[in-house]
């Protein structure tokens, strides 16, 4: 219960920060997509330096998870053709919803309450790729 209520403080600070930082405006990203404003790319980009760092400190201090458990981070393999075909899907679903999965849930929170379609397609689209996975070049 403790780790739920955790999660769901975590949650909510990712969320308020995604709407301040307009992550999830319909127009930032639209700008984004026509090359128009450097904001959303200087969000990502700071995204991928905390990733990276978060990354390292893992590595360097072996940390552990919230129930104390070694965290196990795989060496990853580019599957080009894989790659490429799943962001184009990505690509494709962002640019038409104006979101990407993390901050739907961001949008349905601040009323954005058409974003349900969204999430409910996302959820569909992950089930699909679970029926359809063996088939994929992996």
């Amino acid at each position: 219960m403790k780790k739920n209520i955790y999660a769901l403080l975590v949650g909510m600070l990712f969320s308020t920060a995604l709407v301040k930082g307009e992550v999830i405006s319909w127009f930032r990203i639209q700008e984004m997509f026509m090359f128009k404003s450097f904001h959303m790319y200087g969000i990502i980009g700071s995204a991928i330096a905390v990733g990276a760092l978060s990354l390292f400190l893992i590595r360097r201090f072996n940390l552990k998870t919230i129930d104390g458990k070694s965290v196990v981070l795989g060496d990853k393999v580019l599957k080009p053709k894989a790659n490429f075909m799943g962001g184009v899907l990505f690509g494709l679903g962002w640019a038409m919803t104006g979101s990407c999965p993390g901050p739907l849930y961001a949008h349905l929170g601040y009323g954005h309450t058409i974003m349900l379609i969204g999430i409910v397609f996302a959820i569909l689209g992950v089930y699909v790729y679970g029926i359809i996975r063996n088939k994929l070049p992996h």
